[in-house]
């Protein structure tokens, strides 16, 4: 059973939220005043749900007093032991409801996206591969109405890509693909074996919000080196007559971020900065979970990128993520950007984990 004081301190502090927002001043500043609209309407979301647990268990209660009753009328006693079973399962679900409501929601699930594809073992096929999930997250984004935007991309001589980052701007991106992030396998015949033999190759995808000022991650020029460099194409060829590549690298943690896409240096040294502060907000989540320890580990897995996460056999046209065991006999479809089975299902186990961690935390002895 949920802890009733719990909720109420929750709901305390609306009126504090209500006060705020009749400020003219919190107007001033749309980024909190955004923040406070949105807490607002969750904490009248959680009050609505908390009464009706409270509704529901008052009318199981009376149920049961009048089963419970040696004098009570027959006829109402009947009537209570038929309704008595529909109230319980209404109120399991409203209590479900209320937990998840429960659940502070994670600043970071809206946030626009960075993702890193890097080929891992296979070569060439490694490389297509790589390509063809970058395909796939392309598609998927483009169906949703969110907007692409390539940051780098090192291309192999077969046409795929050694490495390919692109950043994803759209509501709760970063929500729906961080589950994304670890080794990504395939079993294919490649067009180029003549035997016809399967080969099995990876590639590696690692999924970062996008950094905000609030983050308030500073990068001070004396720790980092800029490199110039000509930006090049399939075969390592230039594509275009002037050095506006850029490769910025941390020193104090030896991450490295670049950009090649535009032909300003000007503007790719700020998509690399850019990068550069999402890596730098991941390193930062990492170590804060290290310090925690187990705590953040998840039924779902780490998200650590040399964790295998999927396999993508073509010869039985099946897609198995192997952290929630569900299997698809869809390949042709996944691959062309229908994951959103994948997605919905990685995110309602991970919220369950959550839930699980909660009722604990809140349940009443």
């Amino acid at each position: 059973m949920i802890d009733a004081a719990h909720i109420e301190q929750r709901l305390a502090r609306l009126p504090a939220i209500e006060a705020e927002l009749s400020d003219p001043a919190t107007a001033a500043k749309q980024k909190k005043f955004r923040g406070l609209v949105q807490e607002h309407a969750a904490l009248k979301r959680l009050a609505g749900k908390a009464e009706r647990c409270r509704q529901l268990r008052k009318d199981a209660e009376e149920q049961r007093h009048l089963l419970a009753s040696s004098d009570a009328d027959a006829e109402l006693v009947e009537l209570a032991r038929g309704e008595l079973p529909e109230i319980e399962r209404k109120l399991a679900a409203a209590e479900s409801d209320l937990l998840l409501a429960l659940l502070p929601p994670d600043a970071q699930d809206r946030r626009n996206a960075i993702l890193e594809i890097r080929a891992g073992t296979g070569g060439d096929e490694a490389a297509l591969f790589a390509a063809d999930l970058h395909r796939m997250y392309t598609r998927f984004a483009a169906a949703r109405g969110w907007k692409i935007g390539l940051i780098d991309a090192s291309a192999s001589a077969a046409g795929g890509y050694r490495e390919v980052v692109f950043s994803v701007e759209g509501e709760e991106a970063y929500g729906t693909l961080r589950f994304e992030s670890g080794v990504h396998r395939v079993q294919r015949v490649p067009v180029t074996e003549a035997s016809g033999r399967i080969h099995t190759s990876t590639a590696t995808v690692a999924v970062f919000p996008e950094a905000e000022a609030e983050d308030d991650i500073e990068i001070k020029p004396d720790e980092i080196r800029v490199d110039i460099i000509c930006a090049s194409g399939p075969g390592g060829q230039s594509v275009n007559t002037t050095y506006s590549a850029v490769r910025i690298t941390h020193l104090p943690t030896g991450l490295v971020a670049q950009s090649q896409d535009e032909r300003s240096q000007h503007r790719n040294r700020e998509k690399a900065i850019a990068v550069l502060k999402a890596r730098l907000l991941d390193h930062r989540r990492l170590q804060e979970e290290q310090r925690l320890g187990d705590e953040r580990r998840t039924q779902i897995g780490t998200g650590d990128r040399n964790e295998r996460i999927r396999t993508y056999n073509y010869l039985q046209n099946r897609v198995t993520d192997h952290r929630i065991n569900l299997t698809l006999y869809q390949l042709d479809r996944v691959i062309q950007g229908e994951i959103a089975e994948f997605a919905q299902a990685l995110r309602a186990q991970h919220t369950q984990g959550r839930l699980a961690a909660l009722s604990g935390t809140n349940a009443t002895p």
